[in-house]
Parts: C-alpha cells; structure tokens; sequence
C-alpha cells in the first residue's frame, strides 16, 4: 500500500507523444508514486487523461500538492495559447486554462525540454554548473537551457529551441533541406533524432528501418548502419558547436531514447570541438542522471 506523503509533495506530468508519465515528488527528492499511459490521439482526450492521472497523485500526497505540467511546445506570451508542439492537436489551445478548469487546482505549465533541463541542472548531471544545456534525443530533438538555477525561457518564450534552429554547416548529405512540421525547412530536428536517423538511412540504402534496428546492424559490422550512425552524431556535433559559439555552456545535458549511444554522449565533445571557432575548445557532455524521469522530475520542481 502506498505511504502517503504529508510535506512538501509536487506532482509532476510529463506529456509526450508516446507516454503521459505522473510522479508524486517528497520533499527528500524521492518519487513516491508514479503511473505511465499511453497518449491518447484528440485533445479532448489528453485533457482527460491528465485530469486521471492528477487525481490518482493527489491521493498519494498531500493536500497541498502542487501540480506542474512538461510538454512539447510552449504558450504564447501575448495569448496563451499552446503552440509549436510535435502533438498537433494541442496546438492554438489553452492548455493551461483548460487542464486548470477540468482539475479544479492551479498548474504550472512549461516545454518538456525545459523541466528536463530544470531537472538536471538541479540535482543530476548538471548539478554544479552555472550554464547548463540540455538535448533530449529520441523519436524528435529537444533543447534546454538553466542559468544559475533558472530556466532560460526568454520574453517570447521561445529560447532554448536548438531542435529548430538551421542544421549548421550543411553538407551535400543534407540537401535538399527537409520539411519540419514547424513550417520552415532545414531544421536540425529533422537530421537529429530518431526520425531523422531512420529517414537518412532509407535515404541512403532504399531501405525503411526504426533507429533501434540500424544501431542494431551497426553494433554487428554493417557498414551502411555505422554509416548512418556516423553521419547523425556528425550532425548532433555541429549543433553542440554552433551552441557553443553562441553560449558555450559549463555542460551539456543529454537525454532521451537514443541517449544510450556513445557517439552522442562520450563521443560528442571530442567530436563538437573540431567544430567549434577555436577548433579546440574543451566541451563537457553528460548523460543524464535521471534518465526518462527527468522530465516528470522537473514538472514536479515548476513550483
């Protein structure tokens, strides 16, 4: 039976394309309920789901929980509306409002990215630092920024974007630069990721494979496979230099599903620093320390 929790309790939701995941977060840091779901397809329904999983952590903590929100995208400063979210139905929508009125409780809303980097930066691999940044790299690319404790969101709410920024230095692997959801053309997203993985290698093979079979081929000497795997750490190198020739941060954070791959964690330093204006530059690259509940982690910490 699960003990509940009588101080300093957070909730934590943390919204995906795959997965809603809640914690229950004690004062001590230790997670002591957590549930995952899948994501349900129309808005209506991720509403409810949340609003299920919100009732089932309350009843596990106490009274005066409060309750914080990650997800892809970010709300308008001057409308409040959600937007730029790979989960198109939550799009031109008050999120916020919405899972307010539905649950009865305030909320704290934030971009999935930025509570995975809030995470981090406050008692895992990023603990420590002044300047962290963080990449989560899975099925699309996220991108975090905490300064001195803080997340760096910016006055249109938009900073830390990395997976939308131009793929840096294009080559001829690159051409002609790939559509994103997003509307524009060429955004490292669509290189850096899993998508991007599994599209660059049927591009260059003719065959359709998921990231986790071409790192499975790569692992057993085929040559195409590593091919891709090298072309995509390539790409999540350039980015990390182009990062650092803007901010050049204490650390970076990395997560997500493809976060397990050494050519883009104990590899990516040596590989961005080639890249970087000084051609030397000493980059710092962390797993992280959290794992996949990094970002529920932090959810719970908007408070």
């Amino acid at each position: 039976m699960m003990t509940r929790i009588t101080a300093a309790d957070r909730i934590g939701i943390d919204l995906g394309g795959t997965k809603i995941d809640a914690a229950v977060l004690a004062g001590d840091g230790a997670v002591r309920f957590e549930k995952r779901v899948p994501t349900p397809r129309s808005y209506d329904a991720i509403l409810a789901a949340i609003a299920i999983l919100v009732r089932e952590a309350r009843l596990q903590a106490a009274q005066d929980a409060t309750i914080g929100i990650g997800a892809p995208g970010s709300a308008s400063p001057g409308t409040g509306l959600w937007r730029n979210a790979n989960i198109l139905a939550c799009n031109g929508r008050p999120m916020q409002a919405d899972i307010e009125r539905l649950i009865g409780h305030p909320v704290r809303m934030e971009n999935d990215a930025n509570c995975f980097a809030l995470s981090e930066a406050f008692d895992g691999a990023g603990s420590g630092h002044a300047v962290v940044a963080c990449f989560t790299i899975g099925t699309a690319l996220g991108g975090g920024l905490v300064i001195d404790g803080k997340v760096r969101r910016g006055p249109n709410n938009e900073a830390a974007e990395f997976g939308h920024t131009p793929m840096p230095w294009p080559n001829e692997s690159e051409w002609p630069l790939i559509p994103c959801f997003c509307g524009k053309k060429g955004c490292v997203e669509q290189y850096v990721s899993g998508t991007g993985l599994a599209r660059d290698y049927a591009k260059a093979t003719g065959q359709e494979l998921k990231g986790p079979d071409i790192v499975a081929l790569a692992r057993q000497g085929d040559m195409q496979a590593k091919a891709a795997l090298d072309r995509l750490a390539d790409r999540f190198a350039r980015l990390t230099a182009a990062i650092v020739n803007v901010i050049d941060p204490d650390i970076f954070v990395i997560g997500g599903g493809l976060s397990g791959l050494p050519e883009l964690v104990e590899e990516l330093g040596p590989r961005a620093s080639r890249h970087t204006f000084s051609s030397v530059a000493t980059v710092k690259v962390a797993r992280a320390a959290h794992g996949e509940k990094s970002g529920v982690r932090g959810a719970a910490r908007l408070w």
